[in-house]
């Protein structure tokens, strides 16, 4: 349900915007504004062959055109329209490609280059994301993603295009890519184009001689197909090739495929319902999107947990199970307004797109799982937008686009920013404000000032103080209260002071008081250090509560230990085991009790085959304050592992029994401690992994 007065499961820490995201680099000297590309893949080989024909635009007066391009991707040559060789510089520090132009481009005019390159690709070492393997070309799965700069680039998530792409693949692969599908060789390039003007469609350049370029082979008994996306410019960069098996749903118009490997084919149909449902939401409140087809894929479990391009919503194999992770759907698919039809104009600009998908995300969770599975997506969020405050969200874009700093605070602090926007305007304005935005704005890049003065004429509101007060400065609030309750001749009066620690803060606070009749609620302007309110109830007041329904982004002692041990988790992830444990110390400094604090150093220690240490930890989580409630019945299974790997088999299933007695299952834990109790635990089997995400 949503309330008039809103409040608002993590998405992993690892999720990244996939085709909206980029590195800090110098701004763009060009505009890319056309591809028309023809890959031919061989998986058992993992090479990959390709030709692309670049339109492009000066933004500057340019002599060099620099692109990205994954550095395992070698050109072998790249040309002018008239057949011409430019001469080449690979620079992989940067992972780009400099072209010297044979005359100065000046600025506003538009070129071509083609370009005709290869490589082998099967790790993520060579990767423009070092850590994230963003591209691979092998079986069953080939994944392509806009991410891992396969084709020529500029102006990472910020630059839209248009494409035609043309994929060769041998017999037995399925092919998932943006735009229309046919089955026919895509367009060739006009020998004669030396303006690189697109001429006509792509349908009406069918047939054109192609200048100088090798074509491309499809495979023996392979096939080639065509994506076209040229109505909209957006993010079309995304290619995955597969042995998949396709699961078809057309409920409401809709045309919803999802791809699944045989193996997690029975999630399939479950999927292709949720995915109906979380589309026909959105476009409830945000409006029709591009497109009504949408292909839901799975994805290896080695590259990241998500990504998305226009129709396309993927997920890593083990979120595909029977039950399915509505929430990581949810995100991914408000992707297709978020992202494929409005995009940044700058990095300083990317919290609206990737905050947007994360408080749409909330608005689901709050759509089907009520008040308090919404509260628990606001706490999470709360975490995410505090853990780092060193940098104001109106200049992250000094920060990579991959690092944790970035990532935690445009997509927490930026979901946190449209929350408590829609708590200050309201919920019909804020609705009015994100459907106006969405059909002003469609096909374009939008401005932080895009966004407020939508708002403002859709609330009535001046609202420069809210976004300076959240994008200009770090931190948030601590929020105190003083009180005295009188009796009245009608019930009580509760006299008091709000007080916070930020002098030039302003926001409207919710109060409630519960007593021994009705709960009275008042909403309080706090300003200022201090701020008085008095409000009368008819029962005795029994507690006072500011901001109960999380609101408000503030500071406590409670955030504070989740905001280090998500630090602390994010450092596990980068190998960082030592700077990790600093963090989980700084969170038991904060609350000796806190067992998910004790639970993440087992987890250290145990990664470390420090099972002593690990099995005391794990102890202490027992005996902590039990929060959250998982860390009971997982403590237990990981000391039953400890046990087996110490040959203590009898201690062993003495703890995957009262793993079994909590009857818990977070993470599918009863199955885990009941396969344990029947046999012990190895330690081959990746799925084994100690850990909760």
């Amino acid at each position: 349900m949503r309330k008039a007065a809103r409040s608002l499961e993590c998405v992993l820490l690892g999720v990244f915007f996939l085709v909206a995201t980029g590195f800090a680099a110098e701004k763009p000297r060009i505009q890319v504004n056309d591809y028309i590309i023809h890959i031919a893949v061989a998986p058992e080989t993992h090479q990959l062959k390709a030709q692309a024909r670049v339109k492009f635009t000066a933004l500057e007066d340019i002599n060099i055109a620099t692109f990205e391009l994954h550095n395992a991707l070698r050109p072998t040559r790249v040309i002018d329209t008239n057949g011409q060789s430019m001469p080449v510089e690979r620079v992989s520090s940067d992972s780009t490609v400099r072209i010297s132009l044979p005359a100065t481009l000046t600025k506003g005019s538009s070129d071509t280059l083609i370009f005709e390159y290869e490589g082998e690709i099967q790790s993520g070492d060579d990767s423009p994301v070092p850590g994230l393997k963003l591209v691979y070309i092998g079986d069953p799965i080939t994944y392509l993603l806009y991410a891992g700069r396969w084709f020529p680039m500029v102006g990472y998530g910020t630059n839209r295009f248009t494409s035609t792409i043309s994929v060769s693949v041998p017999a037995g692969y399925t092919v998932i890519a943006s735009g229309k599908q046919s089955a026919a060789p895509g367009p060739e390039v006009d020998e004669q184009d030396t303006s690189g003007a697109a001429k006509g469609t792509a349908a009406s350049r069918k047939g054109q001689s192609q200048a100088n370029l090798t074509r491309l082979a499809t495979p023996a008994g392979g096939r080639t197909l065509t994506f076209t996306y040229e109505e909209r410019p957006s993010f079309p960069g995304t290619v995955i090739i597969g042995k998949y098996v396709q699961t078809k749903s057309t409920e409401g118009g809709l045309n919803i495929n999802v791809y699944t490997t045989p193996e997690h084919k029975a999630a399939a149909t479950n999927y292709a319902d949720l995915a109906t449902k979380e589309f026909f939401y959105f476009t409830t409140l945000y409006g029709p999107p591009y497109d009504q087809n949408l292909s839901v894929v799975e994805l290896p479990d080695d590259t990241v947990p998500s990504a998305w391009a226009p129709e396309i919503a993927a997920l890593a194999g083990h979120h595909f199970t029977e039950k399915g992770n509505y929430r990581l759907l949810a995100n991914t698919i408000s992707h297709q307004w978020f992202g494929t039809m409005l995009s940044p104009a700058t990095k300083n600009d990317w919290w609206i797109i990737d905050g947007g998908a994360r408080y749409s995300e909330a608005l689901y969770v709050d759509h089907v799982a009520g008040e308090a599975g919404f509260q628990e997506v606001t706490k999470d969020m709360s975490v995410g937008a505090l853990a780092y405050v060193s940098v104001p969200l109106a200049d992250v874009g000094r920060l990579d686009t991959f690092s944790p700093e970035f990532q935690s605070l445009v997509t927490d602090k930026g979901g946190m920013i449209l929350a408590m926007l829609g708590w200050v305007i309201g919920e019909q304005a804020y609705d009015k404000t994100m459907r106006t935005f969405f059909s002003q704005y469609s096909g374009k890049s939008v401005t932080v000032d895009d966004f407020r003065k939508v708002a403002e004429q859709a609330s009535g509101q001046q609202l420069n103080w809210f976004f300076t007060q959240w994008l200009d400065s770090t931190g948030a609030p601590e929020f105190k209260n003083k009180y005295t309750v009188y009796r009245t001749q009608k019930g009580f009066r509760v006299v008091g002071e709000i007080s916070q620690d930020m002098d030039l803060f302003r926001m409207p606070v919710l109060l409630r008081i519960d007593t021994d009749g009705k709960t009275e609620s008042k909403r309080i302007e706090v300003e200022g250090t201090n701020s008085a309110y008095s409000i009368d109830t008819f029962g005795r007041p029994r507690r006072i509560t500011i901001d109960p329904n999380n609101q408000v982004l503030q500071n406590s002692q409670d955030l504070q230990v989740r905001t280090s041990i998500m630090r602390g988790q994010q450092d596990v992830e980068q190998g960082d085991l030592t700077e990790a444990l600093k963090e989980y110390q700084k969170a038991l400094e904060i609350n000796r009790n806190s067992s998910l604090a004790h639970y993440r150093i087992a987890e250290v220690f145990f990664q470390q085959h420090n099972y002593q240490s690990a099995a005391n930890a794990y102890r202490e989580a027992l005996n902590g304050d039990g929060i959250p409630r998982w860390t009971e019945v997982w403590s237990h299974i990981q000391l039953g592992m400890i046990f087996d790997l110490t040959g203590q088999r009898e201690r062993a299933t003495n703890e995957y029994r009262q793993a079994l007695q909590t009857q818990d299952n977070t993470q599918n834990a009863m199955d885990v401690a009941r396969k344990y109790l029947q046999t012990p635990y190895q330690p081959q089997s990746s799925s084994d992994k100690p850990g909760m995400e």
